[in-house]
């Protein structure tokens, strides 16, 4: 077996890949937030940005934390179109999730149970694509109940970004709950990181890999200073003519729910064994 490390460059790794968790999350709740006020197409841009800033997000967290992963006596490299398409499926699910949140306003109760669960197992399918990208010497084996345990994760921080996005109101909230749906992430990240076991096998081919630093470092960090550079655009870009930020500014007002249809008033017992009477006659 071949021993594991999670951080193998210190703080930096885990510390950098949470920061950039917690940027695409912010990002994308006040982007959510602003489509379900929005109409037509504007409606959909918004959402489309919240779903590659998650995404983006996400994905540049997995891939920046690996770069603090090693195991003693093993190179790693990564098969380039594996690791696109692990961004690419984090992209699509989570803007299917955010789509259904956006569009199937009639039914909030399911839209965010069903969007909740479709982002969470991309997310997790994301994680274990990711790591089904490595090229190793060895054999990759999982604790399939850590794995779930993950997975479960991954359902659970995905409704809570739906959720969040649906009902929190106010910029300091929004704040406030960035940081813990990049806790949310980051667990997630680092127990299906745990379910892992590696067996080192030397007569394996590590042929077709690209190293980290030639090929993830650089598309993680574009995708990061995308999310970055996309936020600090939107900061300062006004989104109304009163010029509020629609970053930094107050938060979008929350569409208003259409009232539920007044119960018809109940008929006292008496009265009902009266009229029957009178029906009899």
């Amino acid at each position: 077996m071949g021993a594991i490390h999670h951080a193998d460059h210190g703080w930096v790794t885990p510390a950098v890949s949470y920061f950039v968790a917690c940027l695409g999350s912010f990002v994308a709740l006040r982007s959510a937030r602003w489509a379900l006020v929005s109409k037509g197409r504007t409606r959909a841009v918004w959402l489309l940005f919240a779903s590659t800033s998650l995404g983006a997000g996400i994905w540049s967290m997995h891939f920046i934390a690996m770069l603090g992963f090693s195991v003693t006596g093993a190179e790693i490299t990564y098969q380039p179109g594996l690791t696109v398409l692990s961004l690419l499926v984090a992209v699509a699910v989570v803007g299917v999730g955010l789509f259904t949140v956006g569009y199937w306003r009639s039914r909030p109760v399911l839209a965010l149970l069903a969007g909740g669960l479709t982002t969470g197992l991309g997310v997790a399918a994301m994680h274990y694509l990711g790591m089904a990208a490595m090229v190793l010497p060895g054999h990759l084996g999982y604790d399939r109940t850590t794995v779930w345990l993950s997975v479960g994760i991954a359902v659970f921080a995905a409704t809570a970004a739906l959720w969040a996005a649906l009902n929190i109101r106010g910029t300091l909230a929004v704040l406030s709950a960035a940081p813990v749906m990049g806790v949310a992430v980051c667990a997630m990240h680092y127990t299906g990181m745990a379910a892992l076991s590696v067996r080192l096998d030397e007569s394996l081919s590590t042929q077709g890999g690209v190293m980290a630093l030639q090929f993830i470092f650089p598309l993680g960090v574009g995708l990061g200073c995308y999310v970055f550079f996309g936020s600090l655009a939107f900061a300062v870009s006004p989104s109304r003519p009163d010029t509020q930020p629609l970053l930094a500014g107050p938060a979008a007002p929350l569409p208003p729910r259409a009232p539920r249809p007044p119960r018809p008033p109940r008929v006292p017992e008496q009265r009902r064994h009266l009229d029957r009477a009178g029906a009899r006659r």
